[in-house]
């Protein structure tokens, strides 16, 4: 069983966090964001602020749904304090011959060895940076979820290749190369 929220998420200089209706709005310098409360499971935890730290703990510490909303709810608004104070970022880059990548405007153009250009809409609140050569480039965002999905997108343009090493990579992904068929 985690114990991820039984430690308090502590919150930094610059960010501000208060309980408004349903939602825990998280302020900060790079922008603000909603965690939703657990309202769809009629309040199994409950969450206190004070001295800079926010706590969530369980209704009912026998109940199953009361303890995994408990860790989830802990693990969501540190997310959101992160998120507002650093950002998420999930570097990747392309490996094959003639694959680049260019962002215009917020389209990111993939050439990724189809017949065609995979052009993708950067969804609103994250970036796409390219990095020094034109394979690589890096999505930043607030929002842990949407900067992951976002780049999970991208991953699913050109899964990595096991047979002959090419395609989008995460970097520090480890791909196994395997071997090819045996005349």
């Amino acid at each position: 069983m985690s114990r991820a929220g039984k430690y308090p998420v502590e919150i930094v200089n610059g960010v501000s966090v208060e309980v408004v209706g349903t939602n825990l709005v998280v302020k900060g310098p790079k922008g603000e964001l909603k965690v939703r409360l657990d309202t769809k499971n009629a309040g199994l935890v409950d969450i206190k602020i004070e001295d800079n730290q926010v706590s969530v703990t369980p209704k009912d510490a026998e109940d199953k749904a009361s303890r995994a909303m408990w860790g989830t709810m802990a693990r969501n608004i540190k997310a959101a304090v992160i998120g507002v104070s650093e950002g998420f970022a999930k570097e990747m880059y392309m490996k094959g011959v003639g694959y680049r990548a260019s962002v215009s405007g917020n389209k990111l153009v993939l050439i990724a060895g189809y017949s065609h250009d995979v052009v993708l809409e950067i969804p609103a609140g994250l970036t796409v940076e390219m990095g020094g050569a034109q394979t690589e480039f890096t999505v930043k965002g607030t929002d842990k979820q949407a900067v992951g999905q976002f780049a999970d997108k991208i991953h699913k343009v050109r899964k990595a290749d096991p047979y002959k090493g090419k395609g989008i990579f995460y970097k520090g992904e480890k791909v196994r190369r395997k071997e090819g068929k045996k005349k």
